[in-house]
């Protein structure tokens, strides 16, 4: 007879810490008394390091792990579980990420641009394309040892020693043949140029063409743009390597925007009987609203609940973008119901199975997260795509679903609020009226309109001030009012400036309501004291939607939402007069949404 110990370490060894907690989720086996066990079996698993088991077997080469891809000397090798991810994904569209924390040199440096030279060296001799792959292997095995300097270093080498060589192109240039006949075309003035676009070309671009023909080349690509990202963010735009750095990126993200088109990525649809693997990415990659455990993820999976993730045929056990969609019969104003109930409905009806989805109670898909997990794919649009792809599923089916919205967050507002307080305590603008100063300064104590900021900075660093319900509905008007600015008015290169507002519009969407502390969890309420905003899809005029939206920057809004961002300029832009006598230029009654499966802006 086997102990529970005993089995628990059998499967351990053989499936994986990952397997161990899934098996014990499923039998309700939290290992709450077990904990010493629970230690036991980590420190023996931890312990068997790659080192311990190279140091038995000598004849077989340790492969080296990168983020997902085992690299050999012989092979780019298969695909397995990351160890490692220095980088957390941040929500689409995905913010450039802080770097990792620097690893320790290699000494490999001058090996890794060897192996790189030696393969551009057989680049137009006879030489076999076996043997340059090998090279390129070996380049590639090198560079996943590198530390986090030496590879800016390679970076930096590959962006310079294989750039376009301009005194080729200048010579080039100069020998243009002449037309006959301006007319005709001259089939020596193609050749010519064709030989020029080839002149042109920089030699990376060779390169990473060679790469990517390697098992797992386009992953490593992938991480390799990651890395240049870095090294990219961390150079002065003054530097003399910023510009051919941003040359390399642009080859690279280019190519990488040719393989990952929407037509070579698959659909895929995420459920509790998925691979463990790919549940525990979801899991690890979710950045909007982080799972907190088996049950969690369990849920999010499961009834009422959908996930779905863009695969690639070169990186088929790697979700690009994955998104999470809750459905329901309303369009919803809080997150809490979404992460912890169980239910499409509100109403309490016990005739129901709680074990089986009613269609009767769904019309309506919420997408609550969309996360993008690659950061070497930024700037390649590819969640856009998911979503209408995923709203087709969706429609087929449920043939009643009407209604699309996100609940998305608002992740700089706080941050741009901070801004704007300091410049009303300067008293270079004024973001409240003259009564609400008076019912802060009475709510927090204070005796001048100075110390309300302080106050207000100090309470939204804790998020204590949620605590507090005469707080909460004095700030609720004010704060709403200014959120609906930071959305709709403040604009960066004539585009929302919040990137999930521009992502949103991008693809169609209209902003069309504002909910307050519709997210209290200490992310949400750090970010914009709560607020999540609805972006709601009517798939009748997404197209039109987006084209208004790229081609006049016009951002298309419904009434409730232009009525406080235009209401915010007002007090802006008012004097002290007209504040203290709550003298508004325009309307003074809030247009009422009337919330129906058919409303309409």
């Amino acid at each position: 007879m086997y102990s529970c110990n005993d089995i628990a370490r059998n499967v351990l060894l053989n499936y994986g810490r990952l397997f161990l907690d899934r098996w014990c989720l499923e039998r309700s086996t939290l290992f709450v008394a077990g904990s010493s066990f629970k230690k036991q079996l980590v420190k023996y698993y931890g312990g068997r390091s790659m080192a311990h088991r190279a140091s038995n077997d000598k004849t077989t080469p340790v492969p080296i792990v990168r983020r997902g891809i085992s690299l050999a000397p012989i092979s780019l090798g298969s695909y397995s579980t990351p160890n490692d991810r220095p980088l957390t994904p941040s929500p689409m569209p995905s913010p450039p990420s802080s770097p990792p924390a620097p690893s320790s040199p290699s000494g490999l440096l001058q090996a890794t641009k060897d192996a790189l030279k030696c393969a551009v060296s057989k680049r137009n001799s006879k030489t076999s394309v076996l043997a340059i792959d090998e090279d390129m292997r070996n380049m590639c095995y090198y560079y996943s040892q590198l530390g986090t300097d030496e590879q800016s270093d390679f970076l930096i080498h590959m962006a310079t020693a294989l750039s376009t060589d301009h005194q080729a192109v200048q010579e080039l240039i100069q020998q243009r043949p002449k037309l006959v006949n301006d007319g005709d075309i001259d089939a020596q003035l193609l050749r010519w140029e064709d030989r020029l676009r080839h002149a042109v070309q920089p030699l990376h671009h060779w390169v990473f063409s060679q790469i990517s023909r390697l098992s797992g080349g386009v992953k490593f690509l992938v991480d390799m743009r990651q890395d240049l990202l870095m090294t990219l963010y961390s150079e002065p735009s003054d530097s003399s390597h910023f510009a051919v750095l941003k040359t390399l990126d642009s080859v690279l993200r280019e190519l990488l925007s040719l393989w990952f088109t929407v037509g070579l990525l698959n659909v895929q649809r995420i459920t509790w009987e998925s691979p463990c693997n790919v549940l525990q990415k979801v899991s690890e990659y979710e950045a909007v609203h982080p799972v907190r455990n088996w049950a969690d993820l369990k849920r999010r999976v499961g009834l009422y609940r959908r996930c779905f993730t863009f695969t690639h045929s070169c990186m088929p056990k790697e979700p690009l973008v994955v998104l999470h969609i809750f459905l329901t019969n309303e369009i919803s104003t809080s997150m809490s119901k979404i992460l912890q109930g169980s239910r499409a409905s509100s109403a309490d009806d016990t005739s129901i199975n709680k074990d089986i989805e009613n269609p009767s109670l769904i019309n309506t898909a919420i997408f609550y997260s969309i996360t993008s997990t690659q950061k070497g794919l930024q700037g390649i649009e590819l969640g856009n795509y998911l979503i209408k792809r995923v709203v087709h599923e969706l429609r087929a089916e449920f043939p009643n679903m009407s209604q699309f919205s996100s609940l998305s967050p608002i992740p700089g507002f706080v941050k741009w609020l901070n801004g704007n307080m300091g410049r009303a305590q300067r008293g270079e603008a004024h973001i409240f009226t003259e009564r609400e100063i008076n019912d802060l300064k009475t709510y927090l104590e204070v005796d001048s309109s100075s110390e309300i900021y302080d106050r207000l900075r100090k309470l939204f660093s804790t998020n204590g001030w949620v605590e507090d319900s005469d707080l909460v509905n004095s700030l609720e008007t004010p704060l709403m009012r200014l959120c609906a600015y930071f959305l709709f008015t403040e604009k960066r290169r004539g585009y929302a400036l919040d990137s999930v507002a521009n992502f949103h519009l991008k693809n169609g969407a209209v902003m069309w309501r504002i909910n307050w502390l519709a997210d209290r969890s200490p992310r949400g309420l750090a970010n914009s004291c709560g607020i999540m905003v609805n972006y709601r899809y009517f798939l009748e005029e997404c197209e039109s939607n987006s084209r208004n939206y790229l081609e006049t920057m016009k951002i298309t809004a419904s009434d409730t939402v232009m009525f406080l961002a235009r209401t915010a300029e007002d007090i802006m832009k008012a004097s002290p007069t007209s504040l203290a006598s709550s003298q508004l230029p325009r309307c003074s009654t809030e247009p009422v949404i009337m919330i129906t499966p058919d409303s309409k802006i």
